[in-house]
């Protein structure tokens, strides 16, 4: 019983590790829940662009981010089942902190493809419909605002909060 007191001082709530191992997992899954729709609607767009008529006049640099996109989508769609896998897998083998602790890993590397997906997207839009110069603008200020809150805000927030 001690240790259980320990965790609800040390995190504020009164729950055992298995509640907070639960917790935990759902908000792993409702965060994937918030990606994979963001995810399924780019990958609905991608997958619709080879059949519109102006992308037979797309230059080859913009045909290689596209196929790169789409790869991207596709990777992050099936990252996205790992952690659900992995709870069929070891479901009642009394192992949640192991699917908890890979689930957080598997979203974590997911944010980032994520990151890139929309990044990408967006820079070929604007490439397609604006231009190159337009479009590499675009991809310097996406990339910089996704290190920014990916990498370092979190970062600064986590070491606020330390001190």
């Amino acid at each position: 019983m001690e240790s259980h007191n320990a965790e609800a001082t040390s995190t504020g709530r009164n729950e055992t590790p298995n509640e907070q191992q639960d917790r935990n997992w759902n908000d792993i899954l409702q965060e994937l829940r918030v990606m994979q729709t963001g995810v399924q609607i780019i990958a609905g767009f991608l997958l619709t662009l080879p059949f519109q008529q102006r992308f037979d006049d797309l230059k080859p640099a913009a045909v290689a981010l596209y196929l790169i996109l789409v790869v991207l989508a596709a990777t992050a769609t099936c990252l996205m089942l790992v952690p659900v896998a992995l709870h069929r897998q070891m479901f009642r083998l009394q192992r949640k902190s192991t699917v908890v602790s890979t689930g957080h890993l598997v979203l974590k590397t997911v944010l980032v493809l994520v990151g890139l997906l929309i990044t990408g997207t967006t820079t070929l839009i604007y490439y397609v419909v604006v231009g190159g110069t337009a479009g590499a603008i675009v991809a310097g200020v996406f990339s910089a605002v996704l290190v920014g809150g990916l990498f370092i805000y979190p970062r600064i927030v986590k070491y606020n909060q330390v001190k």
